[in-house]
């Protein structure tokens, strides 16, 4: 992947990327378009759990947590 093409749960916290694609399937993605997690919308990591693992996003104008097994399968964009 190029310098600013990551998976979300490679994002710096403090950082917000543009979404490019999903790499979940079925019932995991149907929940990640829930959140809003759709192409082209703006998500930015906020802050990871003191264990590290969930890791707090704003999208959509809401926080949400997500494991980093289902972030990973997030393609994003930094700006």
């Amino acid at each position: 992947m190029g310098e600013h093409i990551l998976t979300l749960n490679n994002l710096e916290i403090g950082k917000s990327a543009t979404i490019i694609s999903l790499l979940s399937q079925e019932n995991e993605r149907r929940r990640m378009l829930d959140l809003g997690m759709i192409k082209g919308a703006t998500i930015k990591a906020i802050q990871k759990s003191p264990g590290g693992d969930p890791t707090a996003y704003f999208i959509c104008g809401t926080l949400i947590a997500l494991r980093s097994e289902d972030a990973e399968k997030c393609i994003v964009e930094v700006v």
